[in-house]
């Protein structure tokens, strides 16, 4: 069919919605934008004049993408390389959503995004639409063809299994701003004891380099080990012969609603470190080196900083 100004249009302002709704679901920036583009081609095939609420419409097909695109990723993620993480997202790009609110925020960030891995695909659709959009049950049934009941189910098992592991979030753009300087000044130090005073004893570093570059595949753990291996790698001029890009230059920042230390070389993102914050300090560091999960973050970081 011949898709109309109008129609294109009616896409468009419904296209920041479906680009947030699922990067929650995917937890990848790539991904959502391929499931929202594959969803515009739906709407160019579908009998237009037939869809009475456009919006509804968009979202029962988006969701059902997104679905069949968790199914896969489950199947890809028994030979991924190392450990996996979300593709970070910096503050200010349109794929993180409306984030007026704590849960909107929350819904966003990395610590809430890789506990969502743990979720089966429909408890995952249906804790995203229910707790990050507020979709009522009826229309969140419809769009998985479940019934309003099986819904409200999914959605209190959702909800356990995401209290199990939960960590503060919800950090607000000022706040997460001063920890992330607070945590570059100490590990810009030279010294291992400003860093231990800011991570608990049994904090968490966890890399995913997606057998693109070398990454630990296994987790460090401990307050003291970490702050050693940070030390080691953010001293001046300590990895700078690794990278051809260029030079290594750190910078505090907020990335997915909370704290995070950006890595660049050459104009190029190369590691960005989310920092999980719980009532007695830094409890974990998600570091992403994945080349390809940085593409959109390195576009968004350039543009931001462009002179």
């Amino acid at each position: 069919m011949v898709v109309s100004a109008r129609d294109v249009e009616v896409f468009e302002r419904s296209r920041g919605r479906l680009e947030a709704i699922a990067y929650r679901m995917l937890g990848s920036a790539g991904d959502a934008e391929d499931a929202v583009q594959d969803t515009f081609l739906r709407w160019q095939a579908a009998d237009r004049e037939r869809v009475e609420i456009p919006e509804a419409w968009l979202t029962r097909v988006l969701t059902n993408l997104c679905l069949n695109q968790l199914t896969s990723a489950r199947a890809r993620r028994e030979t991924y390389v190392g450990q996996w993480l979300p593709e970070p997202v910096l503050a200010g790009d349109r794929m993180l959503g409306p984030a007026e609110t704590a849960e909107q925020r929350d819904s966003v960030s990395i610590a809430v995004l890789t506990l969502m891995e743990r979720l089966t695909p429909n408890e995952r659709a249906v804790y995203v639409l229910r707790e990050a959009f507020g979709y009522p049950h009826a229309e969140i049934a419809g769009f998985l063809d479940l019934t309003e009941p099986n819904c409200q189910q999914i959605h209190r098992r959702a909800r356990q299994h995401m209290a199990a592991g939960r960590v503060r979030t919800g950090t607000d753009v000022a706040a997460a701003r001063r920890i992330a300087e607070q945590f570059l000044a100490a590990a810009l130090s030279g010294e291992v004891e400003p860093l231990v005073r800011l991570l608990t004893s049994d904090a968490v570093g966890i890399t995913d380099g997606g057998g693109e570059v070398p990454a630990r595949t296994t987790p460090i753990v401990g307050g003291l080990q970490l702050a050693r291996v940070l030390r080691g790698i953010l001293r001046p001029g300590a990895v700078d012969r690794f990278l051809p890009e260029g030079p290594l230059t750190v910078h505090a920042a907020v990335v997915n609603s909370g704290p995070a230390i950006v890595a660049v070389a050459g104009g190029q993102v190369v590691g960005v470190i989310c920092l999980e914050v719980g009532d007695d300090g830094i409890t974990a560091l998600k570091i992403q080196g994945s080349p390809s999960k940085l593409k959109r973050f390195t576009r968004e970081w350039v543009a931001a900083h462009a002179e």
